[in-house]
C-alpha cells in the first residue's frame, strides 16, 4: 500500500505536471493508477471500464493540473475524488442506455446501486489509505478470526490498545457508508465529469 505522500511531493509533482513534464505524470501513475484502477473497478464493476475511467482520469490531471489545490488535501485524496466523480458519471451513463445495465431499472435503484458502489468504493480506500496499525488490527480480528485479546498478543501491545486501534478503524470505516450520499445527475454529455 502506498500511502499519501508529503505535501512536499504534492506541490512539486504539481508544478512539474504545470510545466508539462512528461515524468511527473509517469511517476503519479506509478504511485496512484492502482488506486484510481481499483476504486473505478469498485464502482462499476467491469475492467475495461474502469481503465477506461482511469486513462480520463490520468488525461484530466495531465490536461488539468492547476485544478489540484495542495490546501484541499493529498494529491491521491484528490485522484480519489475525482475518480469517484468520474465513476459515477460513467455508472449513470450506462444505466441510462437503453442497452445498458440499468435498462430494466427504476430511477431509485439506480440512485440505490450507486450509493452501494460508491460507500464501497470509499470504503476501500479509507481501509488502504488508514494508518498501517488500525488497518492491521482490523484485518487480524476480521481475516484473522481473533478476539481483540488475540489482535493484542499479535500486535504485541495491550488489551486496551488493540480495543483502542479496532474502535478507530471501525470509525473511520463507518464513515464510508455515513457519506454515501446521492450525487446529482451530470448536466449534459460531455465524455466526463468533473
Amino acid at each position: 500500500m502506498v500511502e499519501d505522500a508529503p505535501p512536499r511531493w504534492d506541490r512539486r509533482t504539481q508544478q512539474r505536471l504545470a510545466r508539462g513534464e512528461a515524468a511527473a505524470l509517469g511517476e503519479l501513475y506509478d504511485r496512484c493508477a492502482a488506486l484510481v484502477h481499483g476504486l473505478a473497478l469498485r464502482v462499476l464493476e467491469e475492467e475495461e471500464a474502469a481503465d477506461r475511467v482511469t486513462c480520463e482520469v490520468f488525461g484530466y490531471v495531465w490536461e488539468n493540473p492547476d485544478a489540484y489545490d495542495p490546501r484541499q488535501g493529498s494529491l491521491r485524496s484528490w485522484l480519489a475524488s475525482l475518480t469517484h466523480r468520474q465513476a459515477v458519471y460513467r455508472l449513470r451513463q450506462s444505466m441510462a442506455a437503453p442497452d445498458g445495465p440499468g435498462a430494466r431499472l427504476m430511477p431509485e435503484e439506480v440512485e440505490e446501486r450507486i450509493r452501494e458502489a460508491s460507500a464501497a468504493a470509499r470504503a476501500d480506500y479509507i481501509v488502504t489509505s488508514m494508518p498501517a496499525p488500525l488497518r492491521t488490527a482490523l484485518e487480524l480480528t476480521y481475516f484473522g478470526r481473533h478476539d481483540y485479546r488475540g489482535t493484542a498478543a499479535a500486535l504485541g501491545v495491550t488489551p486496551e490498545e488493540a480495543r483502542r486501534r479496532l474502535r478507530l478503524g471501525l470509525q473511520l470505516l463507518s464513515s464510508a457508508y455515513a457519506h454515501a450520499a446521492p450525487q446529482p445527475p451530470p448536466s449534459g454529455d460531455h465524455g466526463r465529469q468533473w
